[in-house]
């Protein structure tokens, strides 16, 4: 069974967003270290599959604070990657990435509606 097909997921958005992304992630990383670029598809592959990983984890958060610290950390996790993807726009010799970061803007405001939500619902 696909991750994305799973009922447990399949209707939550950010989920799936996140899965998604994370395979996108993937194969950028890969298409690097085929062009010998390890140091920084090392580092786009970490940051980048985190995000879905801390979001996948706040799901079993013990509390809503720790649901949003959980997200806090993804998006922490978004803001380095955002770091490795402009490096990646700046070197000429590395594939463009402005497709993934957009995809990444989209996830951050995501993830900051859903922290502010929560934190509403807690006041």
């Amino acid at each position: 069974m696909k991750f994305t097909d799973s009922p447990k997921y399949k209707d939550n958005i950010i989920l799936k967003l996140t899965f998604e992304f994370a395979v996108e992630i993937v194969k950028y990383s890969e298409r690097l270290d085929k062009n010998q670029k390890y140091v920084i598809a090392k580092q786009i592959l970490r940051s980048g599959t985190s995000i879905g990983a801390n979001v996948k984890e706040s799901q079993n958060a013990e509390s809503n604070r720790d649901f949003i610290h959980k997200l806090k950390i993804a998006l922490k996790e978004a803001d380095e990657l955002e770091y490795w993807l402009f490096i990646c726009n700046e070197v000429t010799t590395y594939e463009n990435a402005d497709y993934l970061i957009e995809k990444l803007t989209v996830l951050r405001k995501i993830l900051n509606k859903i922290i502010s939500s929560t934190k509403l619902l807690n006041s």
